[in-house]
Protein backbone atom coordinates (compact mmCIF):
# COMPACT_ATOMS: atom_id res chain seq x y z
CA UNK A 1 0.00 0.00 0.00
CA UNK A 2 2.84 2.35 0.50
CA UNK A 3 3.68 2.39 -3.16
CA UNK A 4 0.34 3.58 -3.92
CA UNK A 5 -0.21 6.83 -5.41
CA UNK A 6 -4.29 7.58 -4.94
CA UNK A 7 -3.88 10.47 -7.08
CA UNK A 8 -3.21 8.38 -10.25
CA UNK A 9 -7.01 7.21 -10.18
CA UNK A 10 -10.13 8.36 -10.36
CA UNK A 11 -12.70 8.67 -8.09
CA UNK A 12 -14.39 6.70 -6.22
CA UNK A 13 -12.73 3.43 -7.38
CA UNK A 14 -12.14 -0.02 -5.76
CA UNK A 15 -7.91 -0.98 -6.13
CA UNK A 16 -7.19 -4.15 -5.56
CA UNK A 17 -3.25 -4.71 -4.56
CA UNK A 18 -2.23 -7.19 -6.60
CA UNK A 19 0.82 -8.20 -4.27
CA UNK A 20 -0.81 -7.54 -0.90
CA UNK A 21 -3.34 -10.55 -2.76
CA UNK A 22 -0.66 -12.93 -3.85
CA UNK A 23 0.71 -12.41 -0.15
CA UNK A 24 -2.40 -13.59 1.50
CA UNK A 25 -2.91 -16.78 -1.65
CA UNK A 26 1.03 -17.77 -0.36
CA UNK A 27 -0.11 -17.74 3.44
CA UNK A 28 -3.07 -20.11 2.29
CA UNK A 29 -0.96 -21.66 0.15
CA UNK A 30 1.12 -22.52 2.78
CA UNK A 31 -1.83 -24.18 4.93
CA UNK A 32 -2.10 -26.63 1.68
CA UNK A 33 0.84 -27.54 1.66
CA UNK A 34 1.37 -28.53 5.42
CA UNK A 35 -2.24 -30.33 5.73
CA UNK A 36 -3.56 -31.41 2.40
CA UNK A 37 -6.53 -29.45 3.06
CA UNK A 38 -8.09 -28.03 -0.58
CA UNK A 39 -8.74 -23.94 -0.18
CA UNK A 40 -11.68 -22.59 -2.17
CA UNK A 41 -12.33 -18.75 -3.06
CA UNK A 42 -15.44 -18.35 -1.74
CA UNK A 43 -17.35 -15.70 -4.00
CA UNK A 44 -19.42 -14.81 -2.17
CA UNK A 45 -16.91 -12.75 -0.35
CA UNK A 46 -14.53 -12.11 -3.59
CA UNK A 47 -15.97 -12.57 -7.16
CA UNK A 48 -13.69 -10.03 -8.47
CA UNK A 49 -13.14 -12.69 -11.35
CA UNK A 50 -9.94 -10.59 -13.42
CA UNK A 51 -8.04 -11.57 -10.52
CA UNK A 52 -8.91 -15.29 -10.72
CA UNK A 53 -5.65 -15.91 -12.81
CA UNK A 54 -3.68 -14.94 -10.00
CA UNK A 55 -6.11 -17.08 -7.22
CA UNK A 56 -6.00 -20.00 -9.20
CA UNK A 57 -2.35 -20.64 -8.62
CA UNK A 58 -2.39 -21.10 -5.58
CA UNK A 59 -6.03 -22.42 -4.17
CA UNK A 60 -7.83 -25.56 -5.76
CA UNK A 61 -11.25 -24.48 -6.94
CA UNK A 62 -13.99 -21.81 -5.96
CA UNK A 63 -17.30 -21.80 -3.74
CA UNK A 64 -20.96 -20.67 -5.60
CA UNK A 65 -23.95 -20.46 -3.89
CA UNK A 66 -25.88 -19.63 -6.91
CA UNK A 67 -26.35 -20.27 -10.82
CA UNK A 68 -24.62 -16.83 -11.48
CA UNK A 69 -21.41 -17.86 -8.93
CA UNK A 70 -21.22 -21.35 -10.19
CA UNK A 71 -21.05 -20.00 -13.92
CA UNK A 72 -18.05 -17.53 -13.10
CA UNK A 73 -16.38 -19.83 -11.17
CA UNK A 74 -16.96 -22.45 -14.04
CA UNK A 75 -15.74 -20.02 -16.69
CA UNK A 76 -13.45 -17.99 -15.46
CA UNK A 77 -11.43 -19.84 -12.47
CA UNK A 78 -11.57 -23.12 -13.94
CA UNK A 79 -11.12 -25.79 -11.63
CA UNK A 80 -13.06 -27.47 -8.81
CA UNK A 81 -16.80 -25.92 -8.78
CA UNK A 82 -18.47 -26.56 -5.31
CA UNK A 83 -21.88 -25.16 -4.68
CA UNK A 84 -23.66 -24.81 -1.45
CA UNK A 85 -27.26 -23.01 -0.88
CA UNK A 86 -30.48 -22.73 1.21
CA UNK A 87 -32.37 -24.11 -1.94
CA UNK A 88 -31.88 -25.11 -5.35
CA UNK A 89 -34.64 -24.12 -7.75
CA UNK A 90 -36.12 -27.10 -10.42
CA UNK A 91 -35.68 -25.23 -13.44
CA UNK A 92 -31.74 -24.46 -12.70
CA UNK A 93 -30.51 -27.54 -11.55
CA UNK A 94 -29.81 -29.19 -14.91
CA UNK A 95 -27.68 -26.25 -15.80
CA UNK A 96 -25.53 -26.67 -12.32
CA UNK A 97 -25.64 -30.42 -12.80
CA UNK A 98 -23.15 -29.38 -15.97
CA UNK A 99 -20.46 -27.00 -14.44
CA UNK A 100 -20.20 -27.94 -10.77
CA UNK A 101 -17.98 -30.78 -9.14
CA UNK A 102 -19.68 -30.76 -5.67
CA UNK A 103 -23.22 -30.07 -4.39
CA UNK A 104 -24.42 -29.43 -0.94
CA UNK A 105 -27.65 -29.88 0.12
CA UNK A 106 -29.51 -27.80 3.14
CA UNK A 107 -32.11 -30.33 4.00
CA UNK A 108 -32.87 -33.99 3.68
CA UNK A 109 -35.98 -33.06 1.81
CA UNK A 110 -33.78 -31.25 -0.83
CA UNK A 111 -31.49 -33.60 -1.03
CA UNK A 112 -34.53 -36.47 -1.60
CA UNK A 113 -35.79 -33.88 -4.28
CA UNK A 114 -32.64 -33.78 -6.82
CA UNK A 115 -30.86 -37.17 -5.71
CA UNK A 116 -32.13 -39.35 -8.57
CA UNK A 117 -30.87 -36.45 -11.06
CA UNK A 118 -27.31 -35.64 -9.70
CA UNK A 119 -26.84 -39.43 -9.88
CA UNK A 120 -27.70 -39.80 -13.28
CA UNK A 121 -26.27 -36.48 -14.86
CA UNK A 122 -24.06 -36.99 -17.27
CA UNK A 123 -20.60 -36.34 -15.06
CA UNK A 124 -19.37 -37.77 -11.31
CA UNK A 125 -21.00 -34.95 -9.36
CA UNK A 126 -19.79 -35.24 -5.54
CA UNK A 127 -23.08 -35.07 -3.08
CA UNK A 128 -22.89 -33.70 0.17
CA UNK A 129 -25.19 -32.16 3.36
CA UNK A 130 -24.73 -29.19 5.26
CA UNK A 131 -25.16 -30.22 8.99
CA UNK A 132 -25.56 -27.71 12.00
CA UNK A 133 -24.24 -28.05 15.27
CA UNK A 134 -26.24 -25.47 16.74
CA UNK A 135 -22.59 -24.21 17.93
CA UNK A 136 -22.51 -20.59 17.84
CA UNK A 137 -18.85 -18.56 17.59
CA UNK A 138 -20.21 -14.98 15.86
CA UNK A 139 -21.40 -12.75 18.31
CA UNK A 140 -23.25 -10.55 15.09
CA UNK A 141 -26.64 -12.27 14.75
CA UNK A 142 -27.09 -11.55 11.58
CA UNK A 143 -23.77 -13.81 10.59
CA UNK A 144 -24.46 -16.60 13.13
CA UNK A 145 -25.29 -19.30 11.23
CA UNK A 146 -26.03 -21.09 13.74
CA UNK A 147 -28.01 -18.87 15.95
CA UNK A 148 -31.19 -20.02 16.79
CA UNK A 149 -33.83 -20.26 14.41
CA UNK A 150 -30.88 -20.43 11.72
CA UNK A 151 -32.13 -22.24 8.07
CA UNK A 152 -28.65 -23.05 7.06
CA UNK A 153 -27.87 -26.52 8.12
CA UNK A 154 -29.32 -29.57 9.72
CA UNK A 155 -29.24 -29.87 13.19
CA UNK A 156 -28.67 -33.52 14.89
CA UNK A 157 -32.76 -33.66 16.00
CA UNK A 158 -33.61 -33.30 12.36
CA UNK A 159 -30.46 -35.80 11.11
CA UNK A 160 -31.88 -39.38 9.08
CA UNK A 161 -28.86 -41.70 9.19
CA UNK A 162 -31.19 -43.83 6.71
CA UNK A 163 -30.81 -41.47 3.85
CA UNK A 164 -27.30 -41.20 3.47
CA UNK A 165 -26.47 -43.59 0.71
CA UNK A 166 -25.56 -41.44 -2.47
CA UNK A 167 -23.69 -38.84 0.27
CA UNK A 168 -20.19 -38.40 -0.12
CA UNK A 169 -19.79 -35.78 2.72
CA UNK A 170 -20.46 -33.36 5.16
CA UNK A 171 -20.65 -29.38 5.01
CA UNK A 172 -20.45 -26.85 8.28
CA UNK A 173 -20.05 -23.20 8.62
CA UNK A 174 -20.07 -21.52 12.02
CA UNK A 175 -17.76 -18.82 11.31
CA UNK A 176 -17.20 -15.06 10.43
CA UNK A 177 -13.50 -13.19 11.02
CA UNK A 178 -12.68 -15.43 13.51
CA UNK A 179 -9.80 -17.22 15.02
CA UNK A 180 -8.44 -20.91 14.85
CA UNK A 181 -9.70 -21.52 18.39
CA UNK A 182 -12.99 -20.94 17.21
CA UNK A 183 -12.60 -23.70 14.87
CA UNK A 184 -11.19 -25.93 17.73
CA UNK A 185 -14.06 -25.66 19.96
CA UNK A 186 -16.70 -25.97 16.46
CA UNK A 187 -15.10 -29.12 15.87
CA UNK A 188 -15.04 -30.43 19.23
CA UNK A 189 -18.70 -29.98 18.99
CA UNK A 190 -19.21 -31.54 15.24
CA UNK A 191 -17.61 -34.66 15.85
CA UNK A 192 -19.05 -34.98 19.27
CA UNK A 193 -22.65 -34.71 17.55
CA UNK A 194 -21.70 -36.13 14.11
CA UNK A 195 -18.71 -38.33 14.54
CA UNK A 196 -20.13 -41.46 13.90
CA UNK A 197 -21.62 -40.23 10.44
CA UNK A 198 -18.26 -38.94 9.56
CA UNK A 199 -16.66 -42.29 9.51
CA UNK A 200 -18.71 -42.74 6.55
CA UNK A 201 -17.85 -40.00 4.61
CA UNK A 202 -14.77 -39.40 1.89
CA UNK A 203 -14.44 -35.67 2.57
CA UNK A 204 -15.34 -32.77 4.96
CA UNK A 205 -15.91 -29.34 4.40
CA UNK A 206 -15.04 -26.98 7.02
CA UNK A 207 -16.31 -23.72 5.35
CA UNK A 208 -15.64 -19.92 5.67
CA UNK A 209 -15.18 -17.75 8.31
CA UNK A 210 -11.48 -18.75 8.94
CA UNK A 211 -9.09 -15.14 9.51
CA UNK A 212 -6.22 -16.79 8.34
CA UNK A 213 -4.29 -14.19 7.00
CA UNK A 214 -5.27 -12.12 9.48
CA UNK A 215 -1.37 -10.88 11.21
CA UNK A 216 -2.73 -12.50 15.07
CA UNK A 217 -4.24 -15.57 12.87
CA UNK A 218 -2.74 -19.04 14.99
CA UNK A 219 -2.01 -20.42 11.55
CA UNK A 220 -0.33 -23.43 13.50
CA UNK A 221 -2.93 -24.18 15.57
CA UNK A 222 -5.26 -24.55 12.20
CA UNK A 223 -3.01 -26.88 10.94
CA UNK A 224 -2.80 -28.99 13.82
CA UNK A 225 -6.43 -29.18 13.94
CA UNK A 226 -7.27 -30.15 9.92
CA UNK A 227 -4.32 -33.22 10.69
CA UNK A 228 -5.54 -34.35 13.60
CA UNK A 229 -8.81 -34.39 12.31
CA UNK A 230 -7.86 -36.32 9.09
CA UNK A 231 -6.36 -38.82 11.46
CA UNK A 232 -8.94 -39.17 13.69
CA UNK A 233 -11.18 -40.44 10.12
CA UNK A 234 -8.51 -42.00 7.84
CA UNK A 235 -11.91 -42.97 5.90
CA UNK A 236 -11.95 -38.83 4.70
CA UNK A 237 -9.70 -37.97 1.06
CA UNK A 238 -10.03 -34.20 1.91
CA UNK A 239 -10.97 -31.56 4.27
CA UNK A 240 -12.03 -28.34 2.23
CA UNK A 241 -11.50 -24.85 3.80
CA UNK A 242 -13.23 -21.68 1.68
CA UNK A 243 -12.41 -18.76 3.59
CA UNK A 244 -13.82 -15.99 1.00
CA UNK A 245 -12.80 -13.14 3.21
CA UNK A 246 -8.67 -14.01 4.01
CA UNK A 247 -7.89 -14.56 0.24
CA UNK A 248 -8.48 -10.72 -0.19
CA UNK A 249 -8.54 -9.52 3.55
CA UNK A 250 -6.49 -5.83 3.56
CA UNK A 251 -5.58 -6.56 -0.20
CA UNK A 252 -8.17 -3.99 -1.41
CA UNK A 253 -9.21 0.08 -0.96
CA UNK A 254 -12.07 2.02 -1.87
CA UNK A 255 -10.59 6.03 -2.42
CA UNK A 256 -12.86 8.91 -2.33
CA UNK A 257 -12.74 12.58 -2.64
CA UNK A 258 -14.32 15.25 -0.67
CA UNK A 259 -16.96 16.98 -2.62
CA UNK A 260 -18.74 19.47 -0.36
CA UNK A 261 -17.86 20.58 3.79
CA UNK A 262 -20.46 22.07 5.78
CA UNK A 263 -21.14 22.32 9.37
CA UNK A 264 -24.12 21.15 11.44
CA UNK A 265 -23.55 20.85 14.96
CA UNK A 266 -19.98 19.21 13.61
CA UNK A 267 -18.46 19.18 10.78
CA UNK A 268 -20.01 17.40 8.14
CA UNK A 269 -17.68 16.02 4.95
CA UNK A 270 -19.96 14.49 1.72
CA UNK A 271 -17.70 12.41 -0.15
CA UNK A 272 -18.49 10.76 -4.09
CA UNK A 273 -18.89 7.63 -2.37
CA UNK A 274 -21.59 5.80 -0.20
CA UNK A 275 -22.07 3.87 2.32
CA UNK A 276 -25.15 2.33 1.64
CA UNK A 277 -24.38 1.86 -2.18
CA UNK A 278 -20.72 0.80 -1.97
CA UNK A 279 -19.82 -0.60 1.41
CA UNK A 280 -23.32 -1.92 2.90
CA UNK A 281 -21.65 -3.54 5.76
CA UNK A 282 -20.98 -0.32 7.41
CA UNK A 283 -24.43 0.26 8.02
CA UNK A 284 -25.39 -3.90 7.92
CA UNK A 285 -22.77 -4.84 10.64
CA UNK A 286 -22.43 -2.18 11.99
CA UNK A 287 -18.25 -1.84 10.57
CA UNK A 288 -16.16 0.78 11.07
CA UNK A 289 -13.13 1.12 7.94
CA UNK A 290 -9.83 2.48 8.29
CA UNK A 291 -8.89 5.59 6.78
CA UNK A 292 -5.07 6.22 6.03
CA UNK A 293 -4.08 9.04 8.00
CA UNK A 294 -6.97 9.23 9.94
CA UNK A 295 -7.97 8.48 13.98
CA UNK A 296 -10.98 8.30 16.10
CA UNK A 297 -12.98 11.30 16.48
CA UNK A 298 -11.08 13.85 19.04
CA UNK A 299 -8.13 11.31 18.85
CA UNK A 300 -6.62 14.10 16.30
CA UNK A 301 -7.43 18.36 15.68
CA UNK A 302 -9.70 17.96 12.81
CA UNK A 303 -13.19 15.68 13.25
CA UNK A 304 -15.32 15.10 10.45
CA UNK A 305 -18.60 13.26 10.01
CA UNK A 306 -17.74 11.56 6.41
CA UNK A 307 -20.86 10.81 4.62
CA UNK A 308 -21.92 9.89 1.05
CA UNK A 309 -23.66 11.75 -1.67
CA UNK A 310 -27.54 10.02 -1.68
CA UNK A 311 -30.06 11.00 -0.44
CA UNK A 312 -30.72 8.42 2.47
CA UNK A 313 -30.09 10.29 5.97
CA UNK A 314 -28.24 7.82 7.23
CA UNK A 315 -25.67 7.39 4.21
CA UNK A 316 -23.18 7.99 7.03
CA UNK A 317 -19.59 6.43 6.97
CA UNK A 318 -18.52 7.51 10.60
CA UNK A 319 -16.88 10.27 12.74
CA UNK A 320 -13.01 10.35 12.31
CA UNK A 321 -10.75 12.89 12.83
CA UNK A 322 -7.57 14.40 11.33
CA UNK A 323 -4.28 16.52 11.26
CA UNK A 324 -5.23 19.21 8.92
CA UNK A 325 -8.70 20.39 7.60
CA UNK A 326 -10.00 18.76 5.17
CA UNK A 327 -10.51 20.67 1.94
CA UNK A 328 -12.81 19.98 -1.45
CA UNK A 329 -10.61 17.69 -3.30
CA UNK A 330 -8.85 15.62 -0.66
CA UNK A 331 -8.41 12.20 -1.37
CA UNK A 332 -9.65 9.09 1.76
CA UNK A 333 -8.02 5.90 1.43
CA UNK A 334 -10.52 3.28 2.85
CA UNK A 335 -8.90 0.12 3.84
CA UNK A 336 -9.98 -3.37 3.62
CA UNK A 337 -12.39 -2.58 0.79
CA UNK A 338 -11.86 -5.69 -1.69
CA UNK A 339 -14.20 -8.33 0.31
CA UNK A 340 -18.02 -7.77 0.69
CA UNK A 341 -18.04 -4.52 -1.29
CA UNK A 342 -18.07 -5.05 -4.89
CA UNK A 343 -19.97 -8.32 -4.25
CA UNK A 344 -22.68 -6.35 -2.30
CA UNK A 345 -22.65 -2.83 -4.22
CA UNK A 346 -25.95 -1.50 -5.71
CA UNK A 347 -26.77 1.28 -7.51
CA UNK A 348 -29.33 3.06 -5.01
CA UNK A 349 -30.36 6.49 -6.12
CA UNK A 350 -28.54 6.28 -9.49
CA UNK A 351 -25.20 6.61 -7.70
CA UNK A 352 -22.98 5.11 -10.08
CA UNK A 353 -20.76 2.23 -8.98
CA UNK A 354 -16.61 2.72 -8.06
CA UNK A 355 -14.40 1.75 -10.91
CA UNK A 356 -12.10 -1.59 -10.56
CA UNK A 357 -8.47 -1.02 -10.53
CA UNK A 358 -6.17 -3.13 -10.11
CA UNK A 359 -2.81 -1.83 -8.98
CA UNK A 360 0.77 -4.31 -9.69
CA UNK A 361 2.80 -3.32 -7.32
CA UNK A 362 6.18 -4.94 -9.54
CA UNK A 363 5.40 -3.01 -12.43
CA UNK A 364 3.99 0.25 -10.59
CA UNK A 365 0.95 0.04 -12.66
CA UNK A 366 -2.71 0.69 -12.49
CA UNK A 367 -5.43 -0.73 -14.88
CA UNK A 368 -9.14 0.01 -14.91
CA UNK A 369 -10.69 -3.50 -15.57
CA UNK A 370 -13.92 -1.48 -15.40
CA UNK A 371 -15.95 1.52 -15.38
CA UNK A 372 -19.78 1.80 -14.93
CA UNK A 373 -21.88 4.17 -16.58
CA UNK A 374 -25.41 4.99 -17.30
CA UNK A 375 -26.23 1.82 -19.39
CA UNK A 376 -25.33 -0.28 -16.27
CA UNK A 377 -27.67 1.44 -14.01
CA UNK A 378 -30.37 1.04 -16.76
CA UNK A 379 -30.40 -2.00 -17.42
CA UNK A 380 -31.17 -2.90 -14.08
CA UNK A 381 -34.18 -1.93 -14.60
CA UNK A 382 -37.42 -2.04 -17.05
Amino acid sequence: MMNMDPSRVNTPCYLIDLGLLQGNLEILNSVSQRTGCRILLALKGFAAWSAFGLCRQYLHGAAASSLHEARLAAEYFQKEVHLCAPAYRDDEMADYLQIVDHIVFNSHTQWQRFKEQAQKAPRRIECGLRINPMHSEVKTKIYDPCAPGSRLGIPLSQFRPDRLEGIDGLHFHTLCELNADSLARTLAAVEKQFGQYIGQMKWMNFGGGHHITRPDYDIDLLCRLITDFAARFPNLQTIYLEPGEAIALNAGFLIASVLDILHNELDIAILDTSAAAHMPDVLEMPYRPAITGAGLPGEKKHTYRLAGPTCLAGDVIGDYSFDRPLRTGDRLIFHDMAHYTMVKNTMFNGINLPDIVLFDPNKDQYTIQRRFDYEDFKSRLS
